[in-house]
Parts: C-alpha cells; sequence; structure tokens
C-alpha cells in the first residue's frame, strides 16, 4: 500500500533508466551487517554494539567505524571489516519485499536498471548475484548527493531509496525521487526532505512505475 504519492511526474524523452539503493531498499542487509560487525568485534576486542550498527544504515562505512575507532584508526579498521564481510554479511541478507519484482518492472517497460550506493561495488556485487538479482549496472561508494554522479552519467530518471540522504542524491540528479519507507527514515522524514513519492516497500513499486509511464 502507498504511503503517500504526489501527482505523477512527467517521464522524461529518453529511454526509461531507474537507479535503486542497496541496502534496506534492495536487500534486507541487517542480518549479514550484525553478523559481520560481531565478528570484527570479536577478532579486533573492541566493544561494539551491532543491534546498533544496524539502526542507522545508508551513509559510508567509514561513518559508522568514526563511532567506535579514533579517526586515525578509521581507515585501518575499515579494511579490517571489508575483509571479513564477504564470509559473513552476504549469506544471511535476503532480498527486500518487492525488489526482485521492481527490477523486473523496470525491464518490463523496457528500461534499465542501476544500482547506485554508498557501500563498495565489490560487495554490492555479491548481495545482487547471491540473490540473482541483476542490474545493468552498479556504482558503489557514493553517498547522498555524490550518487548525483552516476545517476547523471546513466541518465537516471527515477532514484529509488530508503534514506534522506538518497532523496537528496536524486533531487540534486534532476531525477524523482521515489522513497520506500523500509530504512532507518521515517515516512514524514521522506517527504520532508523532498521525496517526490512514498511507498511503504518496493512491492508497492510496479503499480507506481505504470502510472508514471502511462
Amino acid at each position: 500500500m502507498t504511503t503517500e504519492q504526489q501527482p505523477p511526474q512527467t517521464p522524461s524523452p529518453l529511454p526509461l533508466t531507474v537507479g535503486f539503493d542497496l541496502d534496506l531498499t534492495l536487500v534486507d542487509s541487517r542480518p549479514g551487517i550484525k553478523a559481520a560487525w560481531e565478528a570484527f568485534a570479536a577478532e579486533t576486542g573492541a566493544e561494539i554494539d551491532a543491534d546498533l550498527v544496524v539502526t542507522r544504515l545508508g551513509p559510508p562505512l567509514e561513518h559508522e567505524m568514526a563511532y567506535w575507532f579514533p579517526e586515525e584508526q578509521v581507515a585501518e579498521m575499515v579494511t579490517r571489516y571489508r575483509a571479513l564481510y564477504p564470509a559473513y554479511a552476504i549469506e544471511p541478507s535476503p532480498a527486500m519485499p518487492g525488489a526482485r519484482d521492481a527490477i523486473q518492472a523496470v525491464r518490463d517497460a523496457g528500461g534499465r536498471t542501476i544500482v547506485v550506493t554508498a557501500k563498495n561495488g565489490p560487495h554490492a556485487e555479491l548481495h545482487l548475484a547471491h540473490l540473482g538479482i541483476e542490474p545493468d549496472a552498479v556504482v558503489g561508494g557514493l553517498w547522498a548527493e555524490g550518487k548525483a554522479e552516476a545517476l547523471r552519467a546513466h541518465d537516471a530518471q527515477v532514484y529509488v531509496g530508503d534514506h534522506v540522504g538518497d532523496v537528496r542524491g536524486a533531487a540534486t540528479a534532476g531525477a524523482v525521487a521515489v522513497a520506500v519507507a523500509t530504512g532507518p527514515c521515517a515516512p514524514e522524514e521522506l517527504r520532508e526532505a523532498g521525496a517526490d513519492v512514498v511507498l511503504t516497500d518496493l512491492t508497492d513499486f510496479r503499480p507506481w512505475l505504470e502510472t508514471y509511464r502511462a
């Protein structure tokens, strides 16, 4: 069920390209990320609240690491965490409801899909391959307004994400900001950030896309 939807936007004359965020938009990476942080804490001996970590997914890993380590150790610890990530985070992380159908809906409309995420690209690709989700391109390492770089490069007219940073990225790129209320940001936060559309989850995406393309 749609949480809130503005009047349909005017479709672009360009071929349809839709961008998607990864964590908590296409993939419920909370179980895997929690497992990875727990393994990382055990290896490093650091006291880390993995349950707290997974309540604030979205920003780059460096942001989260800075809560637990002094600035001069962050880069080293990011490298150590990423080395552990594939063994702990991929298998436990399921697709979000409607994720596969959202990708297929774009294909059914004759369009392309790209994933633009703050997660590093190789780990994003591992998640997608494990789940059998096959976008046309994956771009990692971009956050908030920085996501506009990839969205513009791929001529994306729509960007779908769960975080206010995703809304800002879409706006910076001049794309329609479709927000899903499946992450850490409440629907009212997403609306206040400027989302053009707020959906409960991706099961509502196909009906919205059909209206957008009409």
